[in-house]
């Protein structure tokens, strides 16, 4: 009979996510030697090696991994078992926690404000990350859900497409194409792109567009940020590709503009997202409800062609 703790699966999954007995001792506010006692003490209950080292990190083998997966779905079940104690209790308010791609931060704020409105007396917890963050955030289960947009096939997520994302091409409005109708996508390759990271669903949907028409996307400068996407446009380093809602204040004061090019916007879709199988609590429940209904009155568009 195996002969385990939660504590030690805990600081499993803090080793494993760390990658590192030292930082993951400040995760789990333990010792390091205490972290690899208890690491050492749920190998020998198992009877098996979960870490290996490699170079200066230590991985998991293929018995931690497996560990690993285990006590993440008993920490999903154990959610579900107190959400469901909570209904079964009439439970009022509760946390939500909730992380946001970084583009959909700029409703997101005017929706937690209208939600509180609604449900004052749940506590949020409102993380702003970028899309790898968040995809590791909803792998890990630290999270109630995730506003984001469409995430990738494989990672057992379940996914509710609530808000459209108009994409559109930004300049600054002394750019010699501000003002021109019907551009050709061919001209906008000529421009150089201020863009987001590889791996951005923005930038991913920019060049599915340009490979589907044969075209190279020229970016001459990366920015992980939209803020400083916006302010490089602005300066005249180049046009960008961005999400109508991150610049609505920005076309309002005549900062930016938004060009007429041709397939654009592109238009894609806001999700919210959660783990499979997850027992949503209350408040969850609550928020996901709001989102799917209220959404669009957070997010009020102008500018699109």
């Amino acid at each position: 009979m195996l002969r385990l703790t939660l504590r030690q699966l805990r600081i499993l999954e803090a080793v494993a996510h760390h990658g590192s007995f030292s930082r993951a001792s400040k995760d789990v506010h333990l010792t390091q030697p205490a972290v690899s006692m208890q690491i050492k003490q749920l190998e020998q209950s198992l009877g098996i090696s979960l870490f290996e080292h490699v170079g200066k990190r230590i991985h998991l083998t293929e018995a931690g991994q497996e560990t690993l997966e285990t006590s993440r779905a008993i920490g999903r079940e154990l959610d579900n078992l107190e959400h469901s104690l909570a209904d079964l209790r009439g439970l009022k308010g509760g946390t939500l926690k909730v992380s946001v791609a970084s583009t959909a931060s700029y409703f997101a704020a005017r929706l937690m404000a209208l939600f509180r409105q609604v449900h004052p007396d749940i506590r949020i917890r409102l993380n702003v990350v970028n899309r790898a963050t968040l995809l590791d955030h909803l792998a890990n289960n630290s999270i109630d859900l995730a506003l984001m947009g469409h995430p990738p096939d494989g990672l057992n997520l379940t996914a509710q497409p609530f808000m459209e994302n108009p994409l559109v091409v930004i300049a600054a409005p002394s750019h010699p194409l501000a003002g021109i109708r019907d551009i050709p996508l061919t001209r906008l390759a000529d421009e150089p792109l201020v863009g987001r990271e590889p791996g951005s669903g923005t930038r991913s949907a920019v060049e599915k567009v340009f490979a589907e028409h044969g075209l190279t996307l020229k970016v001459a400068m990366e920015m992980n940020k939209n803020e400083a996407i916006k302010q490089a446009v602005e300066a005249g380093l180049g046009l960008g590709v961005v999400s109508l809602h991150i610049v609505q204040s920005e076309l309002v004061s005549g900062e930016l503009c938004v060009l007429d090019v041709q397939g654009f916007p592109l238009m894609r879709q806001w999700y919210l997202v959660q783990r499979e199988g997850k027992r949503p609590a209350p408040a969850a429940r609550a928020f996901s409800d709001f989102v799917l209904t209220e959404a669009k009155r957070a997010a009020r568009l102008d500018g699109v062609q």
